[in-house]
């Protein structure tokens, strides 16, 4: 039996892969063998001695202590691409909004009163016109599973687009379309942008990608849209580009203090992945990952591992999750020198690595033990 915490409200859909063998609580004081979340802050929390895997539903982690994870072996999943139409729709949303000033023009029209309403329409409908984004040129920074998403169908909108990611993917690079520019730095995009989008993750190295400089390199007018992260553009940059502007208008779907209720800005309450498909997909992507780690010791879209995978076979399964240090290989197979190794499997991501054993033999504690009995080990799981 495995014990699992939710600490949002997950759909139903999603812990209904889980099956009998799992009990659901939302007990924050349970000891449980793992979590799955969507929002809530994990950062002050007490992670439990059996905690074994993490899984939030939805792409961003910045809510989950990825580095104290690591350090107690603990699997932090995400479920890239699970919300990508959500949020691709939004941000086709987003570009609609700031280039044609429909909020303005509905919040007007709420204040029209009278007989000759149709009258007062027609007389004061220029002071909303806009423009239209069919051959302006669409910048996207970021082309993972929703960059991609979103250049493909800005491209069928009749747009231009450009896009720039360094880390651009085999298997992402299939799916772009033949259409797309793909820019060689991200000054690129932004000298030839009407509308820039980003979708990177929020990390130190891409805290304020959009800064003073960046901004300064782009056209007179540009929109920046960020359904991303909130930290990836700064706010004070942004606001004095749209004082001076530079700017035409900034969407963002994570306003704070600093951009609720500023000129120029379009505050969105972070309703990007807020639909029901979208929270059922990442539900079910979260829970089924979280169990395959768990009953099998497979690892598919960790953050803090490498994703490593076996076939289930053979009488014995070990997982072990260690440093990325030299010889410790062979120190594992002088371990299970009582046994024979039938399919192994060794992947590394950076400082640490995993390793998956099948054995034709029991596999005793005595053998588990000696595994544990390594400097390099962070923890060791008998699957059976």
């Amino acid at each position: 039996m495995y014990d699992i915490l939710t600490l949002n409200k997950i759909a139903k859909c999603g812990l209904d892969q889980l099956g009998e063998n799992y009990t659901v609580t939302d007990d924050a004081s349970a000891d449980v063998d793992g979590i799955i979340l969507r929002s809530f802050n994990m950062h002050d929390m007490e992670l439990g001695n059996n905690l074994k895997a993490v899984a939030r539903a939805g792409a961003g982690v910045n809510n989950i202590p990825i580095d104290k994870c690591t350090e107690k072996g603990i699997v932090v999943f995400n479920t890239p691409g699970a919300n990508a139409n959500a949020v691709k729709e939004m941000v086709i949303a987003g570009m609609l909004l700031a280039s044609r000033d429909i909020i303005g023009g509905v919040e007007w029209a709420t204040t029209l009163t009278g007989d000759d309403v149709a009258k007062q329409v027609e007389k004061g409908k220029s002071n909303f016109a806009g423009n239209e984004i069919k051959g302006k040129t669409l910048g996207v920074i970021g082309l993972g599973a929703i960059g991609i998403l979103v250049a493909n169908a800005a491209y069928s909108l009749g747009m231009d687009v450009i896009g720039y990611d360094p880390y651009l993917s085999v298997d992402s690079a299939l799916k772009l379309s033949r259409h797309i520019h793909k820019a060689n730095n991200a000054k690129e995009v932004y000298e030839n942008a009407d509308i820039i989008t980003i979708h990177v993750p929020l990390m130190d190295a891409t805290r304020n990608t959009i800064d003073a400089e960046a901004l300064e390199s782009m056209k007179d007018g540009v929109i920046i849209l960020n359904f991303a992260r909130g930290g990836l553009v700064d706010d004070d940059a942004i606001k004095a580009a749209i004082a001076s502007g530079k700017v035409k208008k900034y969407v963002v779907d994570f306003p704070d203090q600093n951009t609720i209720n500023q000129e120029g800005i379009i505050a969105i309450p972070h309703l990007g992945a807020s639909t029901e498909e979208s929270e059922d997909n990442c539900a079910v992507m979260a829970s089924r990952q979280l169990a395959d780690y768990l009953e099998t010791g497979d690892i598919v879209n960790s953050v803090n591992f490498p994703t490593c995978t076996l076939p289930d076979a053979g009488v014995g399964r070990v997982v072990i999750l260690h440093k990325n240090v030299k010889s410790v290989i062979s120190k594992f197979t002088n371990a299970l020198e009582d046994v024979n190794i039938c399919d192994m499997i060794n992947k590394s991501k950076g400082d640490v690595a995993v390793t998956i054993i099948n054995t034709d033999h029991e596999i005793t504690d005595e053998i588990i033990d000696n595994l544990k009995n390594n400097e390099a080990v962070i923890l060791v799981r008998k699957i059976r």
